[in-house]
């Protein structure tokens, strides 16, 4: 039997009298190889579906089907050209089976910035929730990211949703504050404050700290300043440090101690002991976004974070 290829000099798109519903008609028409059960099948009357696969013929230039009294045949150029409608009819419904999805919140990608104590203790159930939820949702996570370098890929469109400290400058973001976290001190698991259960902040004015980096780019920095200045007592400070990870990693080292949110604590590194602080000091945790980001998956990863601080 002699084959017929469609070329791409011969591609749907160039035929511009062709709309997908002549592709549907001598999509059914090909299948039942009758006008009249196509016709049935379609819910038109025969003589409109015939003129209709005429003019299909026409603007090809080419004869896809042979009609006889009892049933119809394809031609080559019929069974190739069977073969893309076909393709075309799923890729059109594929596509709007996508951006319904896709408007739904239910398809797409989320790119998540958190800071160094909630990518220990917040992230991983966040992410985890989002992929049993949203499984066709990519999302992509960077963390320890300090608040301004988040506020920073937020305005930039590198990340979608920030989860870090407040307060942050920046009109063109939206902040959402998730909970208050407890400020606790973290000490070499051999140092005399490992044997108490609770510290007060005052008793730490004769020792070394490791704190985040200073210089505007850490919320930690200042708050651990203006807690120690509130307890009479000025920071020694010994190592500024732009990641959690490494800052606890420092204590365990012997390097001095730290004053973290509470969070911190998931991060179990050996070496290291996690210690209450008295009084009622603490630092927010918020989801920042786009003030003007009204995309549908990040609205449901919002609704899922909601839950998750609840």
């Amino acid at each position: 039997m002699e084959k017929y290829t469609f070329t791409q000099d011969q591609d749907f798109a160039n035929m511009k009298g062709v709309e997908l519903r002549h592709l549907r008609y001598f999509v059914a028409v090909a299948e039942e190889r009758h006008f009249g059960r196509a016709a049935a099948r379609l819910h038109m009357a025969q003589p409109p579906l015939s003129q209709q696969i005429r003019q299909l013929e026409s603007e090809l230039g080419l004869q896809l089907l042979r009609r006889t009294t009892r049933r119809v045949e394809l031609t080559p150029a019929g069974e190739a050209y069977l073969v893309r409608a076909r393709q075309i009819i799923a890729a059109v419904s594929s596509a709007a089976g996508e951006a319904q999805r896709v408007a739904a919140g239910l398809q797409g990608r989320l790119a998540i910035g958190c800071v160094g104590s909630a990518t220990y203790s917040l992230l991983p159930s966040l992410v985890r929730t989002l992929r049993e939820e949203l499984p066709d949702v990519e999302v992509a996570v960077q963390g320890e990211m300090l608040a301004p370098d988040q506020a920073r890929a937020l305005v930039d469109g590198r990340i979608d949703l920030g989860l870090l400290r407040p307060p942050v400058d920046e009109e063109a973001l939206r902040l959402q504050v998730l909970r208050a976290d407890r400020l606790i001190v973290a000490v070499p698991d051999r140092h005399w404050l490992a044997e108490r259960r609770r510290v007060r902040l005052e008793e730490l004015v004769d020792e070394d700290f490791v704190i985040h980096a200073g210089g505007g780019r850490s919320v930690m920095h200042d708050t651990v300043l203006a807690r120690c200045r509130e307890a009479g007592f000025e920071p020694r400070i010994r190592h500024e440090v732009a990641e959690t990870s490494t800052l606890v990693t420092f204590v365990a080292a012997g390097l001095g101690i730290a004053v973290v949110p509470a969070p911190t604590a998931e991060l179990r590194v050996p070496g290291v002991a996690y210690r209450a602080l008295t009084g009622q000091a603490s630092v927010e945790l918020a989801a920042a976004t786009r003030a003007d980001d009204e995309s549908p998956q990040l609205q449901r990863a919002l609704s899922v974070l909601a839950g998750l601080v609840q």
